[in-house]
């Protein structure tokens, strides 16, 4: 178990997606993403959601990611957040993302 103030120490927020590129490098099928976080900034993440996602479809779509963990790098790209989804029964990449527009940079609570 975790305690609240745990919690707390992550940081998830909303951000819409201003770009989408493949990413041809990566060991796993993925696209590298920019992502728009508002008053948080823009960060780039790589994702592995080409099953169920085309580059297409993903520009203007808002997403959760988590915004606050190191830098890692992938191949010859840094990841500067986490992009959420939940793993369906192929364990494809289902992507976590509001119900309804929200403002970019948006806390998850």
């Amino acid at each position: 178990m975790i305690t609240w103030e745990d919690f707390e120490k992550v940081e998830m927020r909303a951000g819409t997606i201003i770009a989408a590129e493949d990413f041809p490098h990566a060991r796993k099928p993925a696209y590298q993403l920019t992502i728009d976080f508002g008053a948080s900034g823009v960060k780039r993440s790589s994702a592995q959601i080409t099953a169920l996602y085309s580059k297409e479809e993903l520009i203007g779509r808002q997403v959760v990611a988590v915004v606050n963990f190191p830098v890692k790098q992938i191949a010859n790209f840094f990841s500067e957040c986490l992009v959420l989804g939940v793993y369906n029964e192929k364990n494809e990449v289902v992507l976590l993302q509001p119900s309804l527009p929200v403002q970019n940079g948006g806390k998850v609570g």
